[in-house]
């Protein structure tokens, strides 16, 4: 059961994911990988930036120690000629005094030598360090370069492709094959007057050949005798008749 419910679980994730992908603008994504690449820069210069400045200190406490050491052992050299200087005066109990002073000299040298190898073995380690770290910073700065110019890359394909769909959606609209819009092409117009037009046609055929038409033409035929015929009762009663000739049929009416 937890099998099936983790599977649906990654199944819906990858769903969702490629959802969004579809419908993430392509700009957005490309400023979205800059702006991680340049962040990635940064936070490497950071780590960089620390490790020089390790170095440095090191430096720094390398030469500070360096200087103590030699002058501890100048210090312990003058003590050493001082107290010989005495013993050769005949001053023992200065002599003494030097030896002791040089005694305690030499244990401060020890001591300095000591902490001046593990401050030397300390800094070599910090230069390899900021070496690595100097050529990673150039690597990363190289690789940052790359994708400032594949952003400008991007972004110049992805305009021509959007001019290109543009194009290609004015070419579709002008030869009736684009999608519809909300404004109707030519062709659609010039259809659904078509269509009217032959359904008036049909509605036409229709209304002429049914027998309520013929109806009416029989009727209209018939009025149309008549009223010729009392046209010309009328013509007579005001003495403009035409007199019948032989090829004259009667009208019917007095």
């Amino acid at each position: 059961m937890f099998a099936l419910v983790r599977r649906a679980w990654r199944y819906l994730v990858f769903a969702l994911s490629g959802r969004l992908s579809e419908l993430s603008d392509p700009r957005v994504q490309i400023e979205q990988a800059v702006q991680e690449a340049r962040e990635r820069h940064r936070v490497l210069t950071q780590r960089a930036a620390s490790v020089i400045g390790n170095e440095h200190e090191l430096e720094l406490r390398l030469t500070r120690a360096t200087e103590e050491t030699d002058r501890l052992q100048e210090n312990a050299r003058q003590a050493v000629l001082l107290a010989e200087g005495s013993r050769a005066a005949g001053e023992e109990a200065k002599a003494r005094s030097y030896e002791e002073s040089a005694r305690a000299f030499a244990s401060r040298l020890v001591a300095a030598e000591d902490s001046l190898r593990d401050t030397r073995l300390m800094y070599e380690r910090a230069r390899q360090a900021s070496d690595q770290a100097r050529a990673a910073v150039d690597t990363n700065a190289a690789a940052l370069q790359r994708t400032l110019a594949e952003r400008m890359r991007l972004l110049s394909q992805l305009d021509q492709a959007e001019m290109q769909e543009q194009l290609n959606r004015a070419m579709g609209e002008l030869s009736g094959l684009g999608p519809a819009g909300e404004t109707p092409t030519l062709g659609e117009v010039r259809e659904r007057i078509d269509k009217r037009y032959a359904h008036a046609l049909g509605e036409a055929e229709l209304t002429t050949g049914s027998v309520e038409a013929r109806m009416l033409e029989v009727e209209r035929a018939t009025l149309d005798v008549e009223g010729a015929a009392r046209l010309e009762d009328i013509r007579r009663g005001l003495g403009l008749g035409r007199e019948e000739g032989p090829g004259d049929q009667p009208t019917g009416r007095s």
